[in-house]
């Protein structure tokens, strides 16, 4: 579903407009060349028709035709997916059943039951509902029950969400935002489990762009600059690998690529390095054109050959042949030291494999005999059907728990007897357990890893065997929630501990049902609406076990007022309040009325405070977000709660920007390490203090083994004056980085 404005913004004529229209139609026909078959052209043109047609009078934001879209949609679908005539088709239409006045019984008269299936799969998913966070992950809770029905829904909708993610310039700032974390938060994750790792890392880059333009552009212009080094290197160290290859009759293609944006940034952040200190910024690829039942053989001859070359590391070997991953991904990776000392990844694979890399879901249609493959998705949507079939999963619980259970990394587990059980990264003994048998999983109290007795709470590794043991005495405990991941663990323990609640609340209900009988009113679902509503409980259940556990006394209820058999809540007192602004206790303020936050163009003061998560400054790109009972929080856009927030609450996400105004400093922390010598803590504290004037809140040195680690809280008033600090210190001689503080709590 793409966003439709009635305004053209570019200045082509009607004529001018039917030739773009036409020439990208058939830019559509040349991709689809190999696969039409008699027959398949007239449909297609049927389907661009009816679309066209149905979309003549609506325009996308930046004023191009609205049928630009769904064509771009069809492409994306074809060429980078890899899909066939049916999903083209499907493509074309994705959205006239929602917007049009076309409906679902006109495209099953045209084209048959099975498409209209796929665009009925489609119509249902096609905008992510924005009135409330349930509505929006129950959204995503049908995404998933049509891919379980039709993959080719969710693979249409992905290369939906890339072309909007594509052509999003023309959008305004918070919907830039929204669409961007929503797709970081899910599609993209879905795109990598998919195996589209093409369309995955594609989607990341352009969220970031969004979401951290700055931290993106300079990353892309570094990349850029360093490109002509870059080639000499990769031609340097792939030409000893070619004359072996050939010496040894390997038929291989050999090239580099540079590393997503977005992967080079997590690595700069996990190891808070400078761009020229991530070592691998491109890998190489080795791709064989081998035989089916030389394929293995082959890839391990052409690691010999790399470990002959260069020196590998233990550590970075990743064996995805014998294993390959849940979404059928296979190769052999290595990172090797290479020439000038630099560490470079390797990834071996064939064409066949490099296609599965590539297409992912779609390519394994093609390779049908590989059927252990086949079983690998099958499996994965099993456990999706037995998740989304347990109606009682909260949808916001469902949605991170879905991406924790179905979109991270698996694990290979051994059963006692040799049999493998694959889990998500982060899975411990106890979703092991559940996922042999919930009735194991319950009774769990310990588990043997390797045959070493270990708490339930012990994460796995790869390769782990383990045996459960269980007493018929346990029972599940709520912090149980805390450390299992996956989704059937974490739904079998709410099922049984909202049994145990059941059972005590039993006893809260005879206890109500008393007090009630003895004001002389009845145990009416009106009067236990109006305590539920009194207490603030979301259900009656809740009130039942909370008078059971004996946290709400049941004396208050003589103040409620009796009607006939009915009990009436006692009237708040209503208390007036002014409108103030509230400013965190940490900032100094030198003006009475000095404004801080403008939302959209009025300039009313606001009741804010800021995210401790991320510590905002002005100049900082940032959101606000309404948070229950607090007020309004502003984050940064690059907090790690953001996408979290932006793709499951954006009906609580208020547009925001800061008013410029230098009466008022912000709390902010920077970490400097550098050469421990004599004066440096001088060196610092002259220049913030004495020559920019910046007050310094608080200040810790840690000096070890030559190497001083410094932390230092201080008042800036924006961005711009905190940049400029970091400028100054990394221009004193010995100090090796200064950080801001990110994405943590300032140390107190």
């Amino acid at each position: 579903m793409d966003t439709v404005a009635q305004i053209p913004k570019y200045n082509l004529n009607e004529e001018e407009e039917k030739k773009l229209i036409l020439r990208e139609y058939r830019s559509l026909l040349r991709v689809l060349k190999g696969k039409l078959k008699p027959g398949d052209k007239n449909l297609i043109r049927t389907a661009f028709e009816m679309a066209a047609d149905a979309h003549k009078t609506m325009r996308r934001k930046s004023g191009e035709p609205y049928i630009l879209h769904p064509i771009a949609v069809a492409k994306i679908c074809v060429d980078e997916i890899g899909l066939g005539i049916r999903s083209t088709i499907c493509a074309l239409l994705h959205d006239t059943v929602e917007d049009t006045d076309i409906s679902l019984e006109d495209v099953e008269r045209e084209f048959g039951q099975e498409i209209a299936r796929i665009v009925d799969g489609l119509t249902k998913i096609s905008n992510v509902i924005d009135v409330n966070a349930s509505q929006q992950a129950e959204n995503f809770k049908k995404i998933l029950l049509t891919l379980t029905d039709d993959p080719r829904v969710i693979l249409i909708k992905l290369a939906d969400r890339l072309h909007n993610m594509r052509t999003l310039d023309s959008m305004k700032r918070e919907k830039q935002l929204k669409i961007s974390s929503e797709t970081v938060y899910v599609y993209a994750p879905l795109a990598h489990r998919m195996g589209l790792y093409n369309i995955k890392t594609e989607m990341e880059d352009l969220a970031m762009k969004y979401m951290e333009p700055d931290v993106y552009k300079d990353i892309a212009r570094k990349l850029a600059e360093t490109k002509k080094e870059r080639s000499k290197y990769i031609n340097e160290f792939i030409k000893p690998i070619k004359e072996k290859l050939e010496k040894a009759n390997l038929d291989a293609e050999i090239y580099g690529r540079p590393k997503s944006i977005h992967s080079i940034s997590n690595k700069m952040k996990k190891k808070a390095v400078d761009f020229e200190e991530v070592y691998d910024l491109f890998a190489i690829r080795i791709i064989l054109n081998s035989a089916l039942e030389k394929e293995k053989e082959e890839c391990w001859k052409v690691y010999s050959i790399i470990a002959d070359e260069y020196q590998p590391s233990p550590q970075r070997l990743r064996d995805w042949l014998s294993n390959p991953k849940a979404n059928g991904y296979e190769a052999l990776h290595t990172t090797v030291m290479g020439p000038q000392g630099k560490w470079v990844e390797v990834q071996i694979r064939t064409k066949r494999m490099n296609e599965i890399a590539e297409k992912g879901l779609a390519a394994h249609w093609k390779y049908k005999e590989d059927t252990a493959d086949e079983s690998r998705f099958d499996k994965w949507f099993q456990q999706i059907r037995e998740v989304i079939g347990n109606q009682e999963t909260d949808s916001i619980d469902f949605l991170q728990d879905f991406k924790t259970s179905f979109l991270a990394e698996e694990i290979y587990v051994y059963t006692p007897k040799g049999d493998v059980k694959m889990l998500p990264v982060g899975s411990t003994a106890l979703d092991f357990a559940f996922a042999i048998h919930s009735a194991i999983g319950v009774k769990t109290i310990g588990a043997k890893v390797n045959h070493k007795l270990v708490p339930i709470s012990h994460k796995l590794r790869s390769g782990d065997q383990v045996e459960i043991i269980t007493s018929s005495k346990q029972k599940p405990s709520e912090d149980w929630l805390t450390f299992v991941v996956t989704s059937k663990a974490k739904g079998r323990i709410r099922d049984a501990l909202k049994e145990e609640k059941r059972k005590v609340a039993d006893e809260g209900k005879y206890a109500v049902q008393r007090k009630l009988e003895g004001l002389g009113a009845s145990m009416s679902q009106h009067n236990i609406d109006e305590l539920v509503q009194w207490y603030k409980l979301p259900s009656n259940l809740d009130l039942f076990y909370q008078v059971a556990v004996k946290n709400i006394d049941l004396k208050e209820l003589k103040e409620f007022k009796v009607v006939g058999d009915r009990i009436e809540a006692p009237k708040p007192v209503k208390i007036h309040h002014e409108k103030v602004e509230i400013i965190p206790h940490h900032q100094v303020v030198a003006k009475k009325d000095a404004e801080l936050v403008i939302f959209g163009e009025s300039s009313d003061k606001i009741v804010y405070n800021l995210a401790n998560c991320c510590k905002p400054i002005p100049g900082d790109d940032v959101f606000g977000f309404v948070t229950t009972g607090k007020g309004l929080t502003i984050h940064r856009t690059n907090c790690p709660n953001a996408a979290k927030l932006l793709a499951s609450y954006s009906h609580r996400v208020v547009k925001t920007k800061w008013a410029k105004n230098k009466e008022i400093s912000f709390l902010t922390g920077i970490k400097i390490v550098g050469m421990d010598d004599v004066g440096v803590v001088n060196k610092i504290t002259n220049l913030i203090s004495g020559e920019l004037k910046i007050n310094i809140s608080a200040l810790t040195i840690e000096a070890k083994e030559g190497l001083f680690e410094g932390n230092i809280r201080l008042y800036v008033h924006d961005k711009e004056e905190l940049d400029k600090l970091v400028r100054s210190l990394l221009n004193l001689s010995g100090i090796e980085s200064v950080e801001r503080y990110d994405m943590e709590d300032i140390p107190s």
